[in-house]
C-alpha cells in the first residue's frame, strides 16, 4: 500500500472507516493483555525450577571460605557466587562485589552514598548547588526515575545505532563540572537493542571529565541475552578499557541474574576499581552484615559455572525468540512502507523500540488501552516522562504467550494506522 501521507484526504476518511470497524471489534472481545513490562513468562520462570531442588535440609551448606551459608559472615558474597558473576561481568572476581536481589538496588545505594558522602573524598552532592546526569534517550525509566527522587537534573543525550552521540558526551562532560553521571544500558539497550560500537566505548574510557567525581553508571542488563545463536552483539569490556585509558576509577558496572533466574530472587553485583570497591564496602559494613549467602550458594550450584549459564540462556532464548520474531513479522506486513512508524529489530534484550510519527505517541498508547492491550506509558523512556517528540513506544513481547502477542500486536498496529490517520487529516 501506498504511504499514508501520499493518500488523498477521502482515501484517508474511507481507509478510517473501515479500520475503525476492525477496531470495534477488537474492543468488544474484552481482553486483557499487558505489554507494558519486560517481565520473563512463566515458561522462563519454570526454567529456573531446579534451583529450588539444589538445596535441600541434607545439603553441605559450607562455601569455599569454610562459611556456614546459613550464618554471618562474608561481607561482599562468597566466593562460588563471585567467580560466576564475574564471569558473567567478564571482570576479574577480586573487582566484583555481591549483593542482595536487585542491581536497581545497588544503583539507588550507589546515588545515595554519592549524595550523603561523596565519592572518594569529594564533596557530597547534596551539598554541591547543582548536580546532573547525562541521560541517553530513549533510555531506562526506573534509571531516570532514581536521578529525579534525589533532585539530579538530567541532561538529553540523543541515542545514535552506535550508542549515545560522544560528541554531545564528551562536550558536556569536559565543560560542565556539575555533571557528576551518565546512565548506560550498553548492550541490547532498554529499549532499542543497540549494543554500543567498540568507538563509542573507546570515547567513553577515555572521557576527561570537569569533575574528578564523575562516573558512568554501566548497567550491564543484557549482557548474555542474546536472541539468536547466529546473531549476537558483542560489547568491549568497559573496566578495563578505562583502567588501559588511565581512567580505573571512572566507571560502576552493575548487572545481576534478575532475568536468568528469578527476577525477585536473583544475585546482584558491582564490578568497579579497587579504590571504588574499598568505598563501598566501607558503607556496607555498616549497612549490612551480608547479604543472603544462601540464594548466592543456590545459584553456584545449580549454573555451576559460566558456561552453564550460557547453556541455560540459549533455553529463555527459545521462548524469546519467537515472541519478537511475531511482533517484528507483524510490525513489517502491517506497517512497512506505510511511512507511520519505524522501528529497531534486536539481537538480544527484552525490548523493541516504536517510534511513531511525531506527536503520535500518547494517542496510540491511549487507543490501544481501549481495546484492553495495556502498554508502557508513552514518555517513559524519557527523563520527567516527557518525550519531546512524543513519538517513542516501549513494545515487551516476554510476557504475553505467543497467540496473546499476536492479538496485541494486531490491536498495536490497529492503533498506530488510526492515530496517524488522524493526525494527517489535522485531528490530532
Amino acid at each position: 500500500m501506498a504511504a499514508y501521507k501520499d493518500l488523498s484526504r477521502e482515501e484517508l476518511l474511507e481507509l478510517r472507516e473501515s479500520l475503525e470497524k476492525k477496531f470495534e471489534e477488537e474492543k468488544a472481545k474484552g481482553l486483557k493483555l499487558d505489554m507494558s513490562r519486560g517481565k520473563p513468562s512463566a515458561a522462563q520462570l519454570n526454567l529456573s525450577m531446579g534451583m529450588m531442588d539444589v538445596l535441600t535440609s541434607e545439603s553441605q551448606l559450607m562455601c569455599s571460605e569454610g562459611v556456614d551459608c546459613r550464618n554471618y559472615g562474608v561481607l561482599d558474597g562468597i566466593t562460588e557466587a563471585k567467580q560466576l558473576l564475574a564471569d558473567m561481568m567478564e571482570v576479574p572476581k577480586d573487582n566484583i562485589i555481591i549483593f542482595g536481589n536487585s542491581s536497581l538496588n545497588v544503583m539507588y545505594d550507589t546515588v545515595a552514598r554519592s549524595m550523603t558522602h561523596g565519592v572518594l573524598g569529594s564533596t557530597p552532592w547534596c551539598k554541591l548547588d547543582k548536580v546532573k546526569f547525562l541521560c541517553p534517550v530513549p533510555g531506562y525509566d526506573r534509571h531516570f526515575a532514581i536521578t529525579e527522587y534525589f533532585g539530579i537534573e538530567m541532561v538529553n543525550v540523543p541515542m545514535t545505532p552506535d550508542g549515545p552521540d560522544m560528541d554531545i558526551v564528551e562536550k558536556l562532560v569536559s565543560e560542565d563540572e556539575s555533571i557528576k553521571g551518565i546512565w548506560c544500558v550498553p548492550k541490547y539497550s532498554n529499549p532499542q537493542g543497540i549494543t554500543y560500537s567498540d568507538e563509542t566505548v573507546h570515547r567513553f574510557a577515555c572521557l576527561k571529565p570537569a569533575a574528578k567525581d564523575f562516573r558512568i553508571y554501566w548497567d550491564n542488563a543484557y549482557g548474555i541475552h542474546h536472541l539468536y545463536e547466529d546473531k549476537q552483539d558483542y560489547l568491549i569490556e568497559i573496566l578495563m578499557e578505562c583502567k588501559k585509558a588511565g581512567n580505573p576509577d571512572m566507571v560502576y558496572k552493575f548487572s545481576s541474574t534478575s532475568k536468568i533466574s528469578f527476577p525477585g530472587s536473583g544475585i546482584a553485583a558491582i564490578a568497579a576499581s579497587d579504590a571504588n570497591l574499598a568505598e563501598i564496602r566501607n558503607q556496607m559494613k555498616i549497612q549490612t552484615i551480608g547479604h543472603d549467602k544462601v540464594n548466592q550458594l543456590r545459584h553456584a550450584r545449580f549454573f555451576k559455572d559460566i558456561h552453564g549459564m550460557v547453556e541455560h540462556m540459549k533455553k529463555h532464548a527459545d521462548i524469546m525468540r519467537p515472541k519478537f520474531d511475531t511482533v517484528l513479522e507483524v510490525l513489517e506486513r502491517e506497517l512497512g512502507g506505510l511511512e507511520i512508524g519505524s522501528w529497531i529489530a534486536p539481537r538480544g534484550g527484552y525490548f523493541i523500540s516504536f517510534d511513531a510519527m511525531e506527536g503520535c505517541a500518547k494517542a496510540i498508547v491511549a487507543k490501544a488501552k481501549e481495546a484492553g492491550l495495556v502498554m508502557t506509558n508513552a514518555g517513559a523512556t524519557f527523563p520527567y516522562g516527557k518525550d519531546p517528540k512524543d513519538s517513542n513506544i516501549r513494545i515487551a513481547p516476554s510476557y504475553p504467550t505467543p497467540e496473546e502477542l499476536a492479538i496485541a500486536t494486531d490491536i498495536f498496529v490497529l492503533s498506530v494506522k488510526l492515530v496517524s490517520i488522524d493526525k494527517l487529516l489535522g485531528n490530532l
